[in-house]
């Protein structure tokens, strides 16, 4: 811990706030900084997915390697601000209810769209995990005969995303958009992401894999929607709106809800079924974004989100900052040894996601890292697990500083119950 101190030391002071002991912030100043920070945050989402179906709806009218490409870049572009919204998940009903809409995984994809042999077909525990629903305009779901010939945002909402009550069964948001950009990847832990040929998308004897017509209406279903999606829950934040409102309706939950965000996700979702599993598992499918191999960029915008919640800050896709009185600034007035504990253990998980970061970018993979035997991947996420972990301690110390009730944070039987994994 002390070789970090001294990075962690300079970023607290370029990022503390005005506060200071004794000088706490009024509770409903927190609160509103962090419902102006939400609403950034997917109204950025929005923004960066309107930018994704211009993209989508270039592809589709005139479709090329370049188009492909430029596609899968707005993908990756419009993963940066919606990892960061991430936090508000857990304490606030109205996005957990929602959230499954847009980033569900991971997902049976032969439900979807053409698969390689090896994946397999139905099982007794998802009869339709390759179903196949492109290249098939009617099937059976309950006893019922449903018309898919016209691929609509209704159709993958209502009838085909978790179809039949499974999970698995993911029809919408980022990954099934995803999949449907890059295709499987095959490659194991070895490297290279999905490899999907622009000429799914071609139009005449130049489609490749057939139903290239109904490959292009799902795509842009699934992008359409998402729009729709994120529309309806950037307005929830807005003045007025729902999320905003439930926030306020008793101050002591508000801040219950916001460190409920930081630690469900620090420990159960990202530390631990987002890492600890797969790495136990040596298992690329394991990997959040395993078609397009971004994942070492979704487990360090989903660190940075957890961090603007703390610091009540927030840079915007446009380069605007958004922020105001902070959860920092209500600890630093009665714990400020502990506002400095847990600046400096979010700047040491910051560290430890950026270095997984920078090796991918580097040419190792995430599902590289993943492979068993490997001894540098398996120290690079270990270490982003247990910062995670380690941050998570601390999030339970503010909350009994603050006096507020105690919050059972989101587990993972790969971190609570271990041996549970591999029965």
């Amino acid at each position: 811990m002390p070789r970090f101190l001294s990075a962690a030391s300079t970023l607290t002071l370029l990022i503390s706030s005005a506060a200071s002991a004794g000088d706490a912030p009024a509770t409903p100043a927190v609160l509103d900084t962090y419902a102006d920070i939400a609403q950034a945050t997917y109204e950025d989402s929005l923004t960066a997915a309107n930018r994704l179906r211009a993209a989508v709806d270039a592809l589709i009218e005139r479709p090329s390697a370049q188009t492909l490409q430029a596609a899968r870049a707005a993908w990756i572009a419009a993963r940066v601000p919606y990892q960061q919204s991430e936090v508000f998940r857990f304490g606030n009903p109205i996005v957990d209810d929602w959230e499954g809409k847009v980033n569900a995984w991971p997902l049976d994809e032969g439900l979807i769209d053409y698969v390689d042999a090896a994946y397999g077909g139905a099982t007794d525990e998802n009869a339709f995990a390759a179903l196949n629903v492109i290249a098939n305009p009617t099937f059976q779901l309950s006893g019922e005969t449903i018309d898919a010939t016209e691929i609509t945002p209704t159709l993958l909402a209502e009838t085909l995303h978790e179809a039949d009550g499974i999970e698995a069964n993911v029809a919408t948001g980022y990954h099934a958009i995803e999949f449907l950009l890059w295709g499987q990847d095959m490659n194991g832990h070895g490297p290279g992401a999905g490899n999907r040929p622009w000429t799914d998308y071609a139009q005449g004897d130049a489609c490749t894999n057939g139903n290239c017509d109904r490959r292009a209406q799902y795509l842009q279903a699934a992008t359409d929607l998402l729009v729709s999606d994120l529309e309806w829950m950037a307005a929830q934040w807005q003045d007025g709106g729902a999320a905003r409102a439930a926030l306020f309706e008793n101050e002591g939950a508000g801040l219950t809800a916001m460190l409920t965000g930081m630690g469900s996700l620090s420990y159960g979702e990202q530390a631990g079924e987002r890492m600890r599993l797969g790495l136990m598992l040596n298992d690329p499918e394991e990997e959040h974004d395993c078609f397009s191999d971004n994942t070492h960029n979704s487990h360090y915008y989903d660190g940075l989100g957890i961090q603007n919640v703390y610091l009540g800050s927030y840079v915007r896709i446009d380069g605007t900052l958004v922020s105001g009185p902070s959860l920092s600034d209500l600890v630093l007035a009665s714990a400020p040894e502990l506002d400095d504990e847990m600046k400096t253990k979010l700047a040491h998980t910051m560290q430890a996601l950026g270095r997984i970061k920078t090796t991918a970018e580097a040419g190792l993979a995430y599902d590289q890292m993943l492979e068993r035997g490997h001894a540098g991947g398996e120290a690079l996420i270990m270490g982003g697990v247990n910062a995670l972990i380690d941050q998570t301690k601390t999030i339970e110390r503010i909350v009994t500083a603050l006096d507020l009730d105690q919050i059972a944070f989101e587990g993972s039987d790969s971190l609570d119950n271990p041996d549970a994994v591999f029965q």
